[in-house]
C-alpha cells in the first residue's frame, strides 16, 4: 500500500508549481493555463487568493481550493460557505465526485496527480515514510546551502522571540505597563530554572511589585519576602538568620497586608547546590539591592562583556557558608556564573528588550543579531544529535534557531515549510 497523499503536499505543488505545466487538461476536457498560483491563504476560506487562470480561451482571476478528494469539498461543507462560491478552479488529487456552484454548474476541477513526476512523488515518500532515526531530512541536511541556511537560521530565532514574547506581553497587560515589574517577574522566573521557574514566576506574581520596590535598600527585607513566599520559613530551624528573615517577613506582612501563596513549594531534589531555591532567590535579592533602575540599565547595554559586569552578583554573607538554613558549608562566594547569565540573557533580557524596542518603534534587528552571536550556545540532547548530522551550533542564535527548528518543524513533520525539506522535494537525481 501507497504511503497517503496529504493536503498540505498539494499545496506545496500547487504554490511552487511543481507540476508538468504544458497540457494541463481540466475533467471535462477544457485546456488550463497556470499564470499564478495565487497567495496561500493561512486562515479560513479558500487555500489560494488572486490565482490567474485561463480555461479554453477565458482569463480567471479568482480563487483556488485544494484537497486530496474532490468530495472533501463536502465534507468540509463548503457547499455551505458563500466563501467558495466564487472558486474559480477546485485542484484535486483524485477526483471522486462532482461539485457544484450556487449556479448549479460544476465547479472546474484539475486533477493534479497526472502532472507530477514520479520523482517528486518519490522525494516526498522518501522524506515523509522512510525509516529515519532522528529527522526526516537527516541523510540530506548537510547538503544545505550554508548561507541560505543561515538566513533561515536567523527567521528561525526570530519566530522564536515571538514566541517568548507573548508571556511577556501578557504580563505587560496584567501589570498595566509595568516595564520593572514585568522584568521582575521574567527574573524570578529565570532564575528558578526548569525545575523552580513556575514556582518562582507564582512567587513573582504574588508580591505586589510596588511592595518589593519598598524593600530594595535592605537585604534582610527583599530576602524575608521572597523566602517567606516561597514558604521556606515554616519550619523549625533556629539558625539566627533564619529566625531574623521570619521576624522580619512577620513585620512585612502585618504593615503590607501580605497574602502568601501555600501550594508554592520550591524543590531542592536532584538539584545540584548551586541551584537550590535558596540560593537563586539570595542572589535575585542581591541584584535588586545592588543595582538600582534595573530595567533601563539592562536596556541600555548592548553587549556581553558590559551584561557580565552587571549581573557580578553573589549571595548575601549568610549564604556564603550555606546552602541550606541548618547546616554550614564550606565559603563559597555563590557568584553568578556566565553561563547562568547567558540564560538570563537568552530567555528574559533580549525578549523583552525586543518587545521595549518595538514599543519605543526603534526595534533593531542587527544589534539583537550581534549580541546573541555573542553569546556561547546551549548544550543539550537535541543539539548533539544534530552535530552528529553536521550541523553545529557556533553561538546562541544557531543555537536557539536549531531548537526551535526541531520543537516547531522536524516533531511536527512541518518540512513543507521548511527550507531544508524544500530543497529535499525538488531534489534531482537522488
Amino acid at each position: 500500500m501507497k504511503p497517503s497523499i496529504k493536503e498540505d503536499f498539494l499545496h506545496f505543488l500547487w504554490q511552487h508549481k511543481l507540476f508538468h505545466k504544458e497540457n494541463l487538461t481540466s475533467t471535462t476536457g477544457e485546456s488550463v493555463q497556470v499564470l499564478e498560483s495565487g497567495l496561500l491563504n493561512h486562515d479560513a476560506g479558500p487555500d489560494f487568493f488572486n490565482a490567474k487562470i485561463k480555461i479554453g480561451t477565458q482569463l480567471w482571476a479568482g480563487n483556488v481550493e485544494i484537497h486530496v478528494k474532490s468530495s472533501d469539498w463536502y465534507v468540509h461543507h463548503h457547499e455551505l460557505d458563500a466563501a467558495y462560491d466564487s472558486v474559480i478552479l477546485h485542484v484535486v488529487w483524485q477526483d471522486d465526485v462532482t461539485v457544484f456552484n450556487p449556479s448549479n454548474q460544476a465547479v472546474m476541477t484539475l486533477v493534479l496527480k497526472d502532472y507530477v513526476s514520479q520523482e517528486v512523488l518519490g522525494n516526498y515518500r522518501y522524506l515523509f515514510y522512510s525509516p529515519k532515526k532522528f529527522l526526516n531530512c537527516e541523510q540530506d541536511i548537510h547538503e544545505i546551502d550554508l548561507f541560505l541556511f543561515q538566513n533561515f537560521k536567523e527567521r528561525l530565532y526570530f519566530d522564536r522571540l515571538e514566541k517568548k514574547s507573548e508571556i511577556i506581553l501578557n504580563l505587560l497587560q496584567e501589570s498595566k505597563m509595568d516595564w520593572e515589574a514585568v522584568l521582575f517577574k521574567m527574573l524570578a522566573k529565570n532564575f528558578g530554572l526548569k525545575v523552580n521557574g513556575e514556582s518562582f514566576l507564582q512567587i513573582a506574581n504574588a508580591i505586589d511589585f510596588n511592595v518589593f520596590r519598598k524593600t530594595f535598600s535592605s537585604i534582610l527585607q527583599l530576602e524575608a519576602l521572597l523566602f517567606g513566599h516561597a514558604n521556606l520559613l515554616d519550619n523549625t530551624t533556629t539558625s539566627t538568620y533564619f529566625l531574623s528573615l521570619r521576624k522580619e517577613y512577620r513585620y512585612l506582612e502585618k504593615k503590607f497586608q501580605l497574602t502568601s501563596i501555600s501550594s508554592v513549594t520550591p524543590k531542592f531534589f536532584r538539584l545540584r547546590p548551586n541551584n537550590f531555591p535558596t540560593i537563586r532567590l539570595s542572589q535575585l535579592a542581591n541584584l535588586y539591592t545592588k543595582r538600582q533602575n534595573l530595567f533601563s540599565k539592562v536596556m541600555e547595554i548592548d553587549n556581553l562583556k558590559d551584561y557580565y559586569a552587571f549581573f557580578d552578583i553573589a549571595v548575601s554573607p549568610f549564604w556564603q557558608t550555606h546552602y541550606t538554613f541548618d547546616k554550614e558549608s564550606k565559603k563559597s562566594f555563590k557568584k553568578l556564573t556566565k553561563s547562568f547569565v547567558d540564560l538570563l540573557l537568552i530567555n528574559t533580557i533580549i525578549p523583552l528588550k525586543v518587545v521595549y524596542q518595538k514599543h519605543l518603534g526603534n526595534f533593531n534587528s542587527d544589534t539583537i543579531i550581534k549580541l546573541i552571536q555573542e553569546i556561547k550556545a546551549e548544550k543539550n540532547g537535541i543539539l548533539d544529535n544534530f552535530s552528529t548530522l553536521k550541523i553545529q551550533a557556533d553561538n546562541a542564535l544557531d543555537s536557539q534557531a536549531i531548537l526551535h527548528l526541531y520543537q516547531n518543524y522536524c516533531t511536527q513533520d512541518k518540512c513543507l515549510s521548511c527550507v531544508i525539506g524544500n530543497k529535499v522535494l525538488k531534489k534531482t537525481n537522488r
